[in-house]
C-alpha cells in the first residue's frame, strides 16, 4: 500500500536556474546522437498521427519542440517563467503554446489530450496517487501518459522506481508497459548506472 503522503525529495533544487539547465546533455539535446536517441523514443511512444500533447515541467522545452517538429500541437507547463520564457522562444514558428503553473494541477482547464508527457518530475511531487489520477483525467478516451522516471544516487537515493510508479498506474489505465532507459547511453550523453526508465500507460 502505498502512502498517500509520499513526497519527492527535490529540497534545494533550483528549478528556475534556466540559464545552465540546457548545459546538461539530456536537457539542451545540442549534441545531434543525443537529440537523435531522444527523438526517436518519442516517436515510440507519442501517438503516429498528428495529436495534442500535454508537456508537463517542461522546462526550456526540449521535447516540446521534437513533439512539435513531429507535426504534434504541444502544450507545456512548467512552474518556472523563465524556463516558459527559452520554451517559447525554442519553438518559435511552432504549433506549441507554453503557460506558468504547477505541473501537479496544469492550469489548462477542460482541454483534453491525447497524451500527457512528463520526464523527471513525478518523483519530486507530493501525493504521486492523487497527481496520477489528475493526470490520467487529462486524457482523452486511448490517450497515453508518458512518464520518464527513474531513482538516481547511492548514498541517497532519490526518484520512484518503476514497479511502485506502475503499482500506481494500474487501477487507473487499461495498459501499462516499462521501457528501461538506463542501457542507452546516447539518451544521457554517456553510460549510467542508475534506474531510468519510461512507463507508457493508456487510459
Amino acid at each position: 500500500m502505498t502512502d498517500e503522503s509520499d513526497r519527492g525529495t527535490a529540497a534545494g533544487v533550483d528549478w528556475d536556474a534556466a540559464a545552465t539547465f540546457d548545459d546538461e546533455p539530456d536537457h539542451g539535446l545540442r549534441d545531434p546522437e543525443v537529440r537523435a536517441a531522444w527523438a526517436a523514443r518519442l516517436r515510440a511512444w507519442l501517438p503516429g498521427r498528428p495529436a495534442d500533447v500535454l508537456d508537463l515541467g517542461c522546462g526550456t522545452g526540449s521535447l516540446a519542440l521534437l513533439a512539435a517538429e513531429r507535426g504534434h500541437r504541444v502544450t507545456g507547463v512548467d512552474l518556472s517563467p523563465a524556463m516558459v520564457d527559452l520554451a517559447r522562444a525554442k519553438t518559435a514558428g511552432r504549433d506549441a503554446v507554453f503557460l506558468v503553473g504547477d505541473a501537479a494541477t496544469p492550469p489548462v482547464g477542460e482541454w483534453r489530450f491525447d497524451a500527457v508527457l512528463v520526464r523527471h518530475v513525478l518523483w519530486t511531487l507530493p501525493g504521486p496517487a492523487r497527481v496520477l489520477r489528475h493526470w490520467s483525467g487529462l486524457l482523452r478516451p486511448g490517450g497515453r501518459l508518458v512518464l520518464v522516471e527513474g531513482v538516481w544516487g547511492t548514498l541517497s537515493p532519490v526518484g520512484i522506481p518503476a514497479a511502485r510508479l506502475t503499482a500506481l498506474l494500474e487501477p487507473l489505465v487499461s495498459q501499462v508497459r516499462v521501457d528501461p532507459l538506463s542501457h542507452e547511453p546516447a539518451l544521457w550523453g554517456g553510460p549510467v548506472t542508475d534506474e531510468r526508465y519510461a512507463v507508457v500507460a493508456t487510459v
